[in-house]
């Protein structure tokens, strides 16, 4: 070999762009905690009784924080875990809560529930169930994208029904991503991608809403009510009153996302005979899918157990929901190596979510918000009282727990209804519809983070496809407010209090 051609040519490197988008939005966000957490004291809001809410210097530090994570999460300055971590970083820096509360949400147990079910999600994946799923599905719905995307829908609306929405999103995102893979060979996002895991998010908190078992919100808002009104609704009515709208919405949320993101194929030629021939080939069933089964049916059928039974109502929801993780590894399911898979971005983004909407509850941020907001509505016609009381729920949902919402928001709304003539019921059963739907923002709710780790959308395409989706949310909670619940029989207004 010549000296020549043993000489390695080095050639430049291609100089990176300078992101200016990205350093405008991280100034952006910086500058409004600034500005917000420098400002003079700002007036306290005046509830309907007269009690006056004043917004303290750490509520102000709550809401400069909680400014600066929405910035960043919405246009992604830094990884969505990271902008997390910033929150509990700002609040121990700028004495906004003690340091050891701000952390210690960070393994807040609504957070080990969301690794819990993202672990079943993974089991699913590794023992092939998510496999033999999919074919068994695609080969039953067809070849047809629109139908195969209402069949997704179909499966995460009903499996709401009788389990967690966190765990069905967990559930369905490796049979999602193996349909995905059926349609298309490259990684690269398509539209068809972008509708089937968005729209998957949306669908599972629309099923949620129908039964106590979707989400905690029902059970935990319902013995709220209770508290406030001694008026007690029980598991049926719920799901009476719900069943059609969150139904309405599943279908409604399919037709939004044929018209915004259009498959760019009608059809998958030869996906039907194809996708019977692959689950054939999976052959019989084998003992780590069998063992996956048992232990995801029985940990269900325990969780809804706790709904019925007052022998398991001890039972606390994410301690029965890690025991499946325990179990998996066992019985040598899983093993150290699956830990690193775990997506922690995803579990760092709630992290950091729970700690900003406890800051924002416990340092009476979220109260001053909410009383300021309502009490615009106060000499409102009913229904538009109705509905703005809707909207601040539905944009809290977005930034905070929604159990948190509906607690800040409805001693407010319950106080102001009777001089409005508004029944208590419609103002409770409203709040549960857009609390359950949180479209803009993937801290919302957990199946929104799940969906983000298919890398088929970013968080400001979620934000944008979800301003329409809200749009329509409120459109829906008008239609049941104004026809569908009084057909029902739901006494939506009641004579005023003078």
């Amino acid at each position: 070999m010549s000296a020549a051609d043993s000489t390695t040519i080095s050639l430049p490197e291609t100089p990176k762009k300078f992101d200016w988008k990205r350093l405008t939005f991280m100034l952006l966000g910086m500058g409004l905690f600034v500005f917000v957490y420098y400002c003079p004291p700002w007036p306290d809001a005046i509830d309907p009784m007269g009690e006056h809410f004043v917004l303290s210097q750490q509520a102000k530090g709550a809401l400069a924080v909680f400014l600066l994570a929405a910035t960043w999460w919405v246009f992604e300055v830094v990884p969505i875990g990271v902008t997390s971590l910033t929150i509990g970083v700002l609040q121990a820096l700028f004495m906004i809560r003690d340091p050891k509360v701000a952390f210690k949400d960070f393994m807040d147990p609504s957070v080990l529930f969301i690794f819990g079910s993202i672990v079943i999600g993974m089991v699913f994946t590794k023992t092939g169930l998510t496999r033999r799923i999919a074919y068994k599905m695609l080969s039953i719905v067809g070849e047809k994208t629109s139908m195969i995307m209402l069949g997704c829908f179909i499966m995460t609306a009903a499996l709401t029904h009788v389990m967690a929405h966190t765990a069905v999103a967990a559930t369905m995102f490796p049979l999602l991503m193996a349909i995905h893979a059926l349609y298309s060979d490259e990684e690269k996002p398509s539209k068809f991608g972008k509708g089937l895991f968005i729209g998957m998010a949306y669908v599972a908190g629309a099923g949620s809403i129908i039964t106590l078992l979707g989400a905690a919100r029902g059970a935990v808002a319902l013995g709220f009510y209770k508290d406030i009104t001694n008026v007690d609704i029980g598991f049926f009515e719920l799901t009476t009153y719900m069943f059609p709208i969150g139904w309405l919405m599943t279908f409604l949320l399919w037709g939004f996302f044929m018209l915004v993101c259009k498959p760019e194929r009608k059809v998958i030629h030869g996906l039907k005979e194809r996708s019977r021939n692959m689950y054939a080939e999976l052959g019989k069933w084998r003992r780590n899918e069998i063992l996956t089964v048992v232990i995801v049916v029985a940990t269900i059928l325990i969780i809804a157990l706790k709904n019925f039974f007052p022998a398991f109502s001890g039972l606390h929801k994410t301690g029965i929901l890690l025991c499946s993780t325990i179990a998996f590894f066992l019985f040598n399911i899983l093993d150290v190596n699956d830990l690193e898979d775990i997506p922690w971005n995803i579990i760092l983004l709630f992290a950091g979510a729970m700690s900003i909407g406890f800051c924002l509850w416990e340092t009476g941020a979220a109260k001053w918000l909410a009383v300021n907001w309502l009490i615009l509505f106060e000499n409102s016609p009913p229904i538009i009282f109705i509905l703005g009381m809707a909207f601040f729920v539905m944009m809290m949902t977005n930034f905070i727990m929604n159990v948190a919402a509906i607690a800040i928001s409805l001693p407010v709304a319950l106080v102001v209804a009777p001089y409005l003539g508004v029944a208590g019921e419609v103002i409770l059963f409203s709040a549960l519809v857009v609390s359950g739907m949180p479209f803009l923002l993937l801290v919302g709710a957990a199946p929104n983070a799940i969906a983000y780790n298919s890398n088929m959308f970013t968080t400001g395409e979620f934000f944008l496809y979800g301003i329409p989706a809200s749009i329509l949310l409120m459109l829906v909670t008008w239609l049941a407010v104004t026809v569908i619940w009084p057909l029902m029989g739901m006494a939506v207004f009641v004579p005023k209090v003078i």
